[in-house]
């Protein structure tokens, strides 16, 4: 993998991850940007305990454009984009219109390929293996700026998700706190070494699903499974079976396998709802060890969590989206219209080709 780090025309990094070690980067922005200016603001909520973004400026931000001005497609003759380069393998860059910036974190977008048309599930075994890169060096940068304590890599794709730009991208958020979800792991981490003198829950959680009926795929260091307790109807959670905080962690022989294990699954996943069916939307959410202190958490270290992935979708069957109403928006209570094991025997039945 090469890395080549640039400035955008309104001062926004860019990076580019190329396959090929010769690959030149020097193409400049042309466009007639002013500097950014941003407006995000964290505010805590005394009554939950958690955090909200307040973030303005994003209510100008690109909307749906045609496919003729999406500004992810590589820069090629007058029409430019936020990529300068007429080509490119991954490119990460500042978000133009971020929920989090300057001292309250910060967010960048990830382009998986230069083509529009595409999505990840497309990509080679060897475009995913880079993209797993470009994750694994952002969250190391990422976990060097003074503002950031957690950095969370995810896609989103689909309209229903509500999905702005159609070209094949994800998201990387550098949060300047724990997020309230990662908390309620380490606090039931917690609870749990203490209550049984030691053991590891996600070690307890993957040993468990593994023997069980809700297996999806399962190769030498990944597993995909279903959740006992699934919140949305299609939902997957990917680990690799040996338990590491983050993506840094990975060994060579995890981060091979990966794109195989992924892609697959990926694949499956578009095929759920049988031939004819629009793309699956879904979210694809990598969840890693904070990088802040976790003393509110007695006993827990970065090592006890496990790195792990979190996939699904809203489409609870063709046609016919999962809302979240009274009980879920309300109350974050979740009700599951479809049993999880018949959603792991169901991705078990379709294959990806």
């Amino acid at each position: 993998m090469k890395k080549t780090s640039t400035r955008l025309a309104d001062g926004r990094e860019l990076i580019y991850y190329d396959l090929r070690d010769d690959t030149v980067r020097d193409a400049a922005d042309r466009r007639p940007l002013d500097r950014t200016v941003t407006t995000s603001e964290i505010r805590r909520d005394p009554l939950l305990g958690d955090s909200v973004a307040v973030a303005s400026h994003r209510q100008g931000r690109t909307y749906h454009p045609p496919a003729d001005q999406c500004p992810l497609c590589p820069t090629r003759g007058e029409r430019l984009s936020e990529i300068p380069d007429s080509s490119y393998d991954v490119v990460v860059f500042e978000n133009r219109f971020p929920s989090l910036a300057g001292d309250s974190g910060r967010c960048e977008v990830v382009c998986f390929t230069s083509d529009h048309d595409a999505s990840f599930a497309d990509l080679t075994e060897e475009q995913a293996r880079l993209v797993l890169d470009a994750w694994t060096d952002r969250t190391s940068e990422l976990s060097h700026l003074p503002s950031v304590e957690q950095v969370f890599c995810f896609e989103n794709r689909g309209a229903e998700i509500g999905v702005t730009l159609g070209h094949p991208h994800g998201q990387i958020y550098a949060y300047p706190f724990t997020t309230p979800r990662t908390a309620l792991m380490l606090r039931s981490l917690a609870a749990h070494k203490e209550a049984t003198g030691g053991e590891n829950l996600f070690d307890a959680v993957l040993e468990q699903e593994l023997a069980g009926e809700r297996v999806v795929l399962e190769g030498e260091h990944w597993a995909a499974f279903v959740p006992y307790a699934a919140h949305w109807p299609y939902e997957v959670h990917l680990y690799p079976k040996r338990r590491v905080p983050d993506m840094l962690a990975l060994d060579e022989a995890a981060r091979t396998e990966f794109p195989q294990v992924y892609l697959e699954l990926l694949r499956r996943f578009d095929r759920i709802f049988g031939e004819g069916e629009p793309p699956t939307p879904y979210i694809a959410a990598w969840h890693q060890a904070p990088f802040g202190a976790l003393e509110e958490f007695d006993g827990v270290t970065r090592d006890d969590f496990a790195l792990h992935l979190e996939l699904f979708t809203i489409r609870r069957t063709s046609g016919k989206l999962k809302f979240l109403a009274g009980s879920e928006s309300g109350m974050s209570v979740f009700i599951n219209d479809v049993p999880p094991e018949r959603a792991a025997e169901r991705l078990r039945e379709v294959a990806s080709s």
